[in-house]
């Protein structure tokens, strides 16, 4: 059975936002490793519009972000969404039977599933599919932007937190 994790780079004062700020190439080669271990991402429109952004090779790319690229091409994508049409390679569109599909994905496979984007994570938190949560909180204050909880924050239990590069800590909790 596949465990469903919602893990995304933070500020202290609780954002996501990835214009505001990047991660190192430290944290960028964790995130490499983890999209290459992936069973694949669930993604909300928004969040997927901007991961198109690797579908196509760029001449300023470098080594980790070609193996980034080739991570994230790999790897099947459900996106939800009433509204796009149609999505990209290796993806599958999700509409209105959210809940059926993530617990049918969790069924059939195994390994970790990415949930990528604040208001999916809400819905899917609500219906008490998310099996972790991953923070990475950086050193930056943002004052405004998006939450990285979408709603209120649900009852949530500490259970690792490591250091990611110099300046990086991720906090992983479980459903309390």
């Amino acid at each position: 059975m596949a465990k469903l994790v919602f893990g995304m780079n933070q500020s202290l004062d609780g954002y996501v936002d990835h214009m505001s700020f990047a991660p190192s190439r430290t944290v960028f080669r964790h995130f490499i490793e983890e999209a290459q271990g992936q069973a694949g991402s669930v993604y909300g429109r928004k969040i997927y519009e901007i991961m198109r952004y690797w579908d196509d090779d760029h001449p300023e790319w470098g080594a980790d972000e070609h193996a980034f690229a080739a991570a994230w091409r790999r790897q099947p994508k459900w996106v939800v969404s009433r509204s796009l049409t149609p999505v990209g390679p290796n993806a599958t569109l999700v509409g209105d039977d959210l809940e059926e599909t993530v617990r049918a994905l969790k069924a059939e496979r195994d390994g970790e599933i990415e949930v990528a984007g604040p208001d999916l994570a809400h819905s899917l938190t609500q219906l008490g599919l998310i099996d972790e949560y991953r923070i990475y909180l950086h050193p930056v204050v943002l004052g405004h932007g998006t939450p990285y909880f979408a709603g209120p924050r649900p009852p949530l239990r500490l259970v690792a937190h490591d250091r990611i590069g110099e300046d990086v800590i991720r906090l992983t909790y479980l459903p309390a």
